[in-house]
């Protein structure tokens, strides 16, 4: 049977779903009839062959304690394998409700409260969040625009920050959210070898990885055994094929103590078996989906494009930072004279958009703002059009 959902024109109505995205604005402050592009879920009908797969457990009417066997590791296995170049072992996979309660556990098992966890923002909030909330000190390494338009590491500023604050934990990003940076072989090793000679353990959210359009992305883990037996790999198939509602990610932890402590928390906060349905998506997405998954990403890459020529052309005193992955573009809004606050204010009530505020990704975000191109073009236009208008 073909693939059934590659039309990313069709627009969806999702209110009324009980989506984060559509129908919560009211309730988190936003005007009702704003048009949300923040929350990074993407507005396409995922794979027919995941609804297909889902369809059928479904009829089948019961929905026990569930779980995986080899099967489904030599699935995920493959798609690793032929789309990131990284072989992968059955015992290294743990499976979590999502990336963030990952790393969460990881800060629980890896860190004692007061210790410091490093960071590199502007970068996804819930990463400080979630050191915070759970007592440990966050530490930030800022990232800084260069000439070309793109992001780039203080390496001495790293170092430095790790030696004078102890460092334990370091949160990578790649590729980063918000900037779009997809880090390189040479960037990722000078990381990698500092990171091993002051002992610390890298939390490697990779979960953009296969949204790629400059570049590769070179999975860090991958780099050397040295970094293998430091990393937590997170991915999940959620990002890729529009699943977030399903709850599941698959956590890599090669090195057999780190697994272990790991597991301890996972133990400790009462989780085991995950939801069937996510488990079966995963299966169907990277069993089936590659026809979907290139439609789909061929599109995004255009929409990145169109972006990047209507701001260029129409939006004035707003910047596209140069884009090489995620479905989240970086705009630079600095030089329109508006505060942060004003920026907000005008999108919002004006504009009448949902985009995320570069302020909530840390102090060097202010100014800028974040915008998910994962949408029909039509509604992207609209969205652009809304903006300059704001703006003007």
């Amino acid at each position: 049977m073909p693939e059934r959902n590659l039309d990313f024109d069709r627009i969806i109505d999702r209110k009324g779903t009980r989506s984060l995205k559509y129908d919560f604005a009211v309730r988190r402050g936003m005007p009702e009839d704003i048009l949300p592009l923040w929350v990074a879920d993407m507005d396409f009908r995922t794979s027919s062959y995941i609804e297909d797969a889902l369809a059928e457990r479904v009829q089948h009417g019961i929905f026990g304690y569930s779980d995986v066997q080899t099967p489904y590791f030599e699935i995920v296995r493959d798609w690793m394998k032929r789309h990131h170049n990284w072989e992968t072992q059955e015992q290294w996979i743990v499976k979590t409700p999502g990336v963030v309660f990952a790393i969460a556990m990881a800060v629980k098992a890896y860190t004692e409260p007061g210790d410091c966890v490093l960071l590199q923002p502007p970068v996804y909030y819930p990463f400080s969040e979630v050191i915070k909330d759970n007592g440990r000190t966050v530490v930030n390494n800022v990232l800084y625009l260069g000439d070309d338009n793109r992001y780039h590491i203080d390496f001495d500023d790293f170092e430095k920050k790790i030696v004078e604050n102890r460092v334990k934990l370091f949160f990578l990003c790649n590729p980063h959210n918000p900037v779009g940076r997809v880090w390189s072989r040479e960037e990722l090793t000078r990381l990698g070898d500092l990171c091993v000679k002051h002992h610390v353990i890298v939390i490697s959210d990779e979960i953009h990885h296969d949204f790629i359009f400059q570049g590769e992305h070179i999975v860090f883990a991958g780099l050397k055994k040295e970094y293998e037996d430091i990393s937590i790999t997170c991915t999940s198939p959620s990002k890729t094929f529009n699943l977030a509602g399903m709850v599941l990610s698959n956590i890599f932890i090669p090195n057999h103590g780190l697994r272990h402590q790991f597991y301890r928390q996972m133990d400790a906060a009462g989780i085991s078996q995950l939801g069937v349905m996510g488990l079966v998506a995963c299966e169907a997405a990277y069993r089936d989906g590659e026809e979907w998954y290139q439609a789909m990403r061929s599109y995004v890459a255009d929409n990145i494009a169109f972006t990047r020529k209507y701001v260029e052309e129409n939006i004035y005193g707003v910047r596209m930072i140069e884009h090489e992955g995620t479905y989240l573009v970086w705009l630079d809004c600095r030089e329109t004279g508006l505060s942060a606050e004003e920026l907000d204010e005008r999108i919002i009530h004006q504009a009448k958009l949902w985009l995320d505020s570069g302020k909530i990704f840390g102090e060097c975000g202010r100014g800028f703002q974040r915008v998910n191109v994962a949408c029909p073009r039509s509604v992207l236009a609209q969205a652009l059009e809304r903006l300059k208008n704001a703006l003007i």
